[in-house]
């Protein structure tokens, strides 16, 4: 007979995630020598690899949570040309970067904020006669991930009355990357999408959360410019490009 001091994985142990329970006045499954699926999700990978989470049909509870893009008038200049994100193999941040306002928080309760961006449509695309044209289906999509914002998770009153920026996110076409970067596919059009949720409901995607998107911040995927006038708004506008002109050389004074 198999004993507990041998077999130490035998023994029973508290429940580590609130959706793994037993009903009241039923007996407990039999313990088997393989591991529970509490155990299994409890070594899940870390929430930045985890699938984001679904978006809601409805506001949940009674908070009116509220998001505003901070930087939407730079954001409707690159959309009027056609917005274009270069990423690399070691992974490129965003610009225009998202800035965002929040409202309705609740100032005791702690929250999570997450940042996921996704395709726009089933269609992949190509640069030719000065505008952007559909050449055939789009890949197949890569592995969705969440970007979470370093801050999280901060109570309401953190979020508050500040600008939250998601800077730091990075984009990679570098489908094996291990770095936690957004994985997306060149010459695809993609939508970033924000979350908000509970701290508490983190291992439970689609608990008290809110989603939101903005259409001025749709993008197209690049290895490397398209559009001229892209790549003048984005020198006149990034502060980082001052020292390029028109040519694309690094001027230095």
């Amino acid at each position: 007979m198999l004993s507990i001091e041998r077999y130490p994985g035998l023994a029973p142990g508290p429940q580590r995630l609130a959706d793994c329970y037993y009903r009241e006045g039923e007996a407990p499954p039999p313990q088997g020598l393989f591991p529970t699926s509490c155990n299994m999700a409890a070594r899940a990978p870390p929430p930045r690899a985890l699938a984001p989470p679904p978006v809601p049909t409805e506001t949940a509870g009674k908070e009116q949570v509220k998001m505003e893009l901070e930087n939407a008038s730079l954001w409707k200049q690159f959309s009027a040309v056609g917005t274009e994100m270069i990423i690399t193999k070691k992974g490129r941040r965003m610009f225009p970067g998202l800035s965002v306002k929040l409202s309705g928080l609740n100032p005791a309760l702690r929250y999570i904020l997450l940042l996921d961006i996704v395709p726009l449509d089933s269609s992949r695309y190509r640069f030719q006669g000065d505008a952007w044209q559909t050449v055939g289906e789009a890949e197949a999509r890569l592995p969705d991930r969440v970007f979470i914002h370093p801050d999280s998770p901060a109570t309401g009153a953190h979020w508050l009355g500040r600008s939250v920026a998601f800077h730091r996110a990075k984009l990679t076409n570098h489908t094996l990357d291990s770095q936690g970067h957004i994985i997306l596919h060149s010459l695809h059009r993609y939508q970033p999408r924000l979350h908000i949720m509970e701290a508490r409901d983190m291992l439970r995607w689609g608990g008290a959360q809110h989603s939101f998107s903005f259409p001025e911040t749709q993008f197209l995927t690049v290895t490397a410019y398209q559009n001229p006038r892209i790549t003048e708004l984005k020198i006149r506008s990034n502060p980082f490009a001052k020292g390029f002109r028109e040519d694309g050389r690094n001027c230095k004074k």
